[in-house]
């Protein structure tokens, strides 16, 4: 274990990601994930090993889900807990994709499968770019709220086996790092089109649970084009053409600033405020998690086996 890892800080971290309640699933899912397929090497890892296919996208978004809801529980990253198995799950589900699709990866275009570079970007994703996309939601975040969750994504990204030099808990940081990734990031691919129409389309597969055939297809409808209007707001007209989606009429962003509004900068300051956001804000992300796994229990995915190629 690290010196410098704070355990009250790392419980912090979990608390503040709680917090934030169904503005985390819509900036990952959005911002961190939509977002990163305007560029190649990641997308395109994912479409060779089957990782985001028709059929299976849902069921893949939901694993992801529930390994971050394990890292973000209480107590969930001491060692030996769910979110620290899982992270060492992903940990080695990454050496098996290097060991397995190197032979056959351009490796002079996009470096190793998962290399360094895309490891520390990804991590980004789910502390500094998290935090920018609520903020952007109008959600209100205190300084220590955010330095909290960096901390915590700080140690999360060494147990995953991230590189120390591409560790911080300081969000200006790493900003300027994700800054320099996109600079050089490989330019847009047909499989990053394809993986965002594929992720979109999948919030209309999700179960919420509705008795009614017509009230689950209205939720289904309408979640979809919630995404899709928020997704207009982060992608912007060039992004969402370079994605090949559709612009939309944000009415969805006007939703969550009024809602948001009410609930952080009203409520939130109230006595005791914080407290019932995120216990409210938790049983909104166990919700939105049960809904990506229709008629089943939320797990990961299986490790890939090694080909005898990989290990000879």
């Amino acid at each position: 274990m690290p010196d410098w890892v704070d355990w009250d800080r790392v419980e912090r971290g979990a608390a503040a990601y709680r917090f934030l309640g169904r503005n985390s699933g819509d900036v990952l899912t959005l911002l961190s994930l939509i977002g990163g397929y305007r560029f190649g090497g990641p997308p395109d890892l994912l479409v060779l090993t089957g990782g985001l296919t028709e059929g299976t996208t849902l069921r893949r978004l939901g694993e992801t889900t529930k390994w971050t809801h394990a890292v973000t529980r209480a107590g969930g990253m001491r060692p030996g807990a769910e979110g620290w198995r899982l992270t060492v799950h992903v940990r080695a589900m990454h050496a098996l994709i290097n060991a397995r699709f190197a032979p056959r990866w351009d490796t002079e275009r996009w470096g190793h499968p998962v290399n360094q570079a895309d490891q520390a970007g990804t991590l980004g994703l789910f502390d500094a770019t998290l935090i920018v996309g609520c903020l952007g939601l109008g959600v209100r975040l205190t300084r220590a709220q955010r330095d909290d969750l960096m901390h915590l994504w700080r140690y999360v990204g060494w147990l995953m086996g991230v590189a120390p030099e591409w560790l911080t808990d300081v969000e200006d940081v790493r900003h300027r790092w994700n800054h320099h990734i996109l600079l050089a990031a490989a330019g847009q691919t047909q499989a990053g089109r394809d993986l965002a129409r594929l992720t979109l389309d999948a919030q209309a597969e999700r179960a919420f649970g509705h008795r009614s055939p017509a009230a689950e297809r209205l939720h289904q409808r309408y979640e979809r084009a919630r995404q899709a209007s928020i997704l207009t707001v982060f992608m912007g007209k060039d992004g969402m053409r370079d994605l090949g989606l559709r612009m939309r009429f944000p009415w969805g962003l006007l939703l969550a600033l009024a809602s948001n509004t009410v609930r952080y900068r009203l409520l939130g300051v109230l006595p005791g405020g914080r407290r019932r956001l995120e216990a409210h804000g938790a049983r909104v992300q166990d919700r939105q998690l049960a809904s990506m796994f229709p008629g089943s229990a939320a797990a990961v995915a299986h490790l890939p086996r090694a080909t005898r190629e990989a290990t000879t």
